[in-house]
């Protein structure tokens, strides 16, 4: 027992280095794979922070020296040597800077900048060339710079020292790339793609195999589906998406902690989908009840309750009747009794001001001894009209015959009602308010569900899996 104990626990820290290894490899092959596709916009700063790196590298990409710019170098160099040689007045000298002006002349005219997509370095050598010389134009610029009477007027190791520093490195930054039979650019990067694939690839099928050995029931395409992102590193073409099965591994090899960003990611999730759902819900919910107004649907539950659907009861007690009887009930004896008070004011006022527009009052008030009996009678009716008020709601619902005439008073009233409704002049006025308003409610409230609101729903979330968990 426990040496199969030993033996697995020797297979998994196996496995797990493993897998680590081949997690590295993987971030080692993504690297190159980024690099490879900088290399040909960034080649020119390679160039001048690396230029080791691009004397290996060139030939990867199908990159050598341009013939034409290449030469012009060439020429600049053997007349740097003639110079020092035999000095500016001699003939070879003076053949040298003919030559120099004739490839010049040549460099500004054919542009074989063009081809590595390079003009704009072309622009830059003329008009560094032109302020240099004081030229109108580059082609003036260079036939002034490589001349005698110029380099003689002026310290000619100053002006080579500034088509060294200056001037070289733009031209070096030319380049030639071959093309293949396809008429595609030559790219052997592939060569140095291919052991990592096969590794890639192998790592795949043993996988591959393990999840068919763990899981009899499926077959090879549905195992290697398991994993589909791994397909990733086989592809030759769009390798970019290798970081995708990169990232996955590193994070599963703990080689690298995301669990900050993968929670991130979910609740930024959480809350768009969440937003979105709700809106979407909310909207055609809302729809669907503008559709069936205009249908007639809510009219015919209405008006008709033959046509609707038989209401399942799940405990024989009818909801609505027991709440509205128990909201009539908490109002009389609850309510009614707190807010007495305040209803024998309403009371007074009114009954005080009706009897103040009575002629009859009127005088009752002017006869000596008598105002102050008038307003006693008024309070004692006041008292009087408000409790008797209030006992007759007390006994009409606590009398069965008074409870049996308020039902059949509110059932005609609801006929009554209903029988209004239904006249042309009401029901389709009543159903165009009706879709307004939920078009107001869609565009005031569905349509702006704010973030911040789906924010502190998922916090709340959060905060309760928190306090789960402690």
């Amino acid at each position: 027992m426990g040496l199969n104990s030993n033996k697995k626990q020797f297979f998994f820290e196996r496995d797990r280095y493993f897998q680590k290894l081949i997690a590295i490899v993987g971030f080692l092959n993504l690297t190159l794979v980024f690099f490879d596709l900088t290399y040909i916009p960034w080649r020119d700063f390679y160039l001048q922070i690396l230029p080791a790196l691009t004397q290996i590298y060139d030939p990867v990409k199908g990159i050598e020296p341009h013939p034409e710019t290449q030469n012009y170098l060439d020429k600049v160099d053997a007349l740097q040597a003639q110079v020092l040689q035999t000095g500016l007045t001699s003939p070879q000298t003076e053949n040298l800077l003919s030559e120099l002006r004739l490839l010049s002349n040549r460099l500004i005219e054919e542009n074989p900048f063009d081809v590595a997509n390079k003009s704009g370095t072309l622009a830059k050598i003329k008009n560094e060339m032109r302020l240099h010389t004081n030229e109108q134009s580059a082609r003036d610029g260079f036939a002034t710079f490589w001349s005698q009477a110029y380099l003689s007027q002026t310290d000619w190791r100053s002006q080579i020292n500034f088509f060294n520093s200056l001037i070289r490195p733009l031209i070096q930054s030319n380049y030639y790339r071959d093309i293949n039979k396809f008429g595609n650019f030559i790219d052997r990067f592939w060569l140095l793609d291919l052991p990592f694939i096969i590794i890639f690839a192998l790592d795949v099928l043993i996988r591959t195999y393990h999840i068919s050995r763990s899981n009899p029931n499926l077959n090879w395409l549905e195992a290697i589906l398991r994993r589909w992102y791994d397909l990733f590193l086989l592809l030759p073409f769009w390798r970019w998406l290798r970081v995708i099965p990169v990232t996955i591994r590193l994070y599963q090899t703990n080689l690298v902690n995301l669990e900050p960003l993968r929670k991130q990611i979910d609740r930024d999730f959480a809350i768009n989908f969440a937003g979105e759902l709700t809106e979407m819900v909310g909207v055609q919910a809302i729809d669907q009840m503008q559709d069936a107004i205009r249908r007639g649907d809510l009219a015919r539950w209405l008006f008709h309750p033959e046509t609707r659907r038989p209401y399942i009861q799940v405990n024989n007690i009818n909801e609505v009747r027991a709440i509205a009887a128990r909201l009539f009930n908490v109002s009389i004896y609850d309510v009614l009794p707190k807010v007495q008070p305040d209803l024998e004011a309403l009371v007074h006022h009114n009954l005080e001001r009706t009897l103040n527009e009575s002629p009859i009052y009127q005088k009752i008030q002017k006869i000596p001894g008598l105002s102050h009996l008038s307003v006693q009678i008024t309070e004692n009716l006041t008292k009087d009209f408000s409790q008797r008020l209030y006992n007759n709601l007390i006994k009409a619902l606590e009398d069965p015959v008074s409870a049996t005439l308020m039902a059949n008073l509110i059932e005609k009233v609801i006929d009554a009602f209903e029988e209004e409704l239904q006249k042309k002049q009401n029901l389709p006025e009543i159903q165009s308010w009706l879709i307004s308003w939920l078009e107001e409610i869609k565009i005031n409230y569905v349509k702006r569900i704010a973030e911040s609101e789906i924010e502190k729903v998922v916090e709340e979330v959060e905060n309760l899996n928190y306090l789960v968990r402690r």
